[in-house]
C-alpha cells in the first residue's frame, strides 16, 4: 500500500508559555490537494512551515514524503516546490533568466519556456521582473515553485493581486498539476479557491484541528443542509430545512401566493467555515475571507 505523501500525529509548536500548534494530525495522500483553512493566528502558517522544514516542531511525529523533515537533506528539498507569500525573486533578472537559473538547482526540471507559457508570461519572458506588475511577480514566484517539476508543491496565498482571469488561468495551470499526480498543500483566504481546487479541507483554529474532510461533505450532514430564502411582509427571512421543497409549499399554501425572492441552496464552503469560526469565538474580522 502506498504511503501518504504527509502523515503528521499530534503535531505541537511551543514558544515559551504559548502553544501556537496543539497536538494536531492528519494525513494527505499521494496526489491529493489538501486545502489548509484558519483564521489569522489560527497556527496554519506554522503547521505548513514545519511541513516544509524551515520550522522544528516541539512535540509529535512528521513524516513528508517518507522523510522527517527536521532531517531532510537537499535530495529531499529538491522533491518539494514551495510559493510563499512574499517575492523572493531578484528583481535584476528577466524572467527567463531567472527561472533557467532555478531550473539547474533540480535534477528532472520542467522546459523552461513551457513554464513560462503555463503561468502566462510568454510575453514578458525577456522583461525584468522588477518591470513587472505585481500580480505578473506573482506569476513568477508560482514558476519558480513548479519549474522543478515538485512531487509535493506548497502554495501560500498564491492568487494574491491576481485579477479574476489571471485567477482562472492558475486554477486552470493546477488542474493539470493534479492530473500529472502532484501532492498540493495550499492555504488560502479565498473559499472559492479552496472548493474549486481542493479534495479535502482542514481547519484549524486556535492553534487546534476543528474540521477535516472531503469538500462535498465538510462541516457535517448539518452544516449542509439547505436554506430556504424569502422575504415576508418586507423582511428577509431564512430557514434550514432537510426538506427545502416540501417547505416551500407548505410557505406558499400559507401566504397563499408564491413567496417574494424564493431561493433554496446549500450552504458553500465559506458559509460554513464562517459559522465554523464564529462557533469557536474568533472575532469576524479576524476570519477575513478576502
Amino acid at each position: 500500500m502506498e504511503t501518504a505523501a504527509v502523515t503528521a500525529q499530534e503535531l505541537r509548536k511551543v514558544y515559551g508559555d504559548r502553544t501556537v500548534v496543539d497536538g494536531i494530525s492528519f494525513d494527505i495522500a499521494r496526489g491529493e490537494t489538501f486545502a489548509l483553512l484558519g483564521p489569522n493566528g489560527a497556527g496554519k502558517s506554522t503547521t505548513v512551515e514545519m511541513l516544509e522544514g524551515y520550522r522544528r516542531r516541539t512535540a509529535g511525529a512528521l513524516s513528508v514524503l517518507g522523510v522527517d523533515p527536521d532531517h531532510g537533506g537537499l535530495d529531499w528539498k529538491a522533491r518539494l516546490g514551495i510559493v510563499l507569500q512574499t517575492t523572493g525573486q531578484s528583481g535584476a533578472y528577466t524572467v527567463r533568466e531567472q527561472l533557467r537559473q532555478f531550473a539547474t538547482y533540480y535534477p528532472r526540471p520542467r522546459d523552461v519556456d513551457e513554464v513560462i507559457a503555463a503561468v502566462g508570461l510568454t510575453a514578458q519572458a525577456g522583461t525584468r521582473i522588477a518591470k513587472l506588475s505585481g500580480g505578473q511577480q506573482r506569476r513568477v514566484d508560482v514558476a519558480l515553485g513548479i519549474v522543478g517539476r515538485p512531487e509535493l508543491l506548497f502554495l501560500d496565498e498564491p492568487t494574491t493581486g491576481f485579477d479574476p482571469e489571471a485567477r482562472r488561468e492558475f486554477w486552470r495551470l493546477i488542474r493539470e498539476l493534479q492530473d500529472d499526480g502532484t501532492t498540493i498543500v495550499l492555504t488560502t483566504h479565498y473559499l472559492d479557491e479552496a472548493a474549486e481546487l481542493a479534495d479535502r479541507v482542514g481547519v484549524i483554529i486556535g492553534g487546534a484541528m476543528r474540521a477535516l474532510g472531503p469538500i462535498d461533505t465538510f462541516g457535517g450532514p448539518r452544516a449542509r443542509v439547505p436554506r430556504v430564502s424569502w422575504i415576508e411582509s418586507g423582511r428577509a427571512r431564512t430557514e434550514a430545512v432537510d426538506d427545502p421543497w416540501a417547505f416551500a409549499v407548505a410557505l406558499a399554501e400559507r401566504l397563499q401566493a408564491p413567496p417574494e425572492a424564493l431561493e433554496i441552496r446549500r450552504p458553500t464552503l465559506e458559509e460554513v467555515y464562517l459559522d465554523m469560526v464564529a462557533g469557536a469565538g474568533v472575532e469576524q474580522d479576524e476570519a477575513v475571507v478576502r
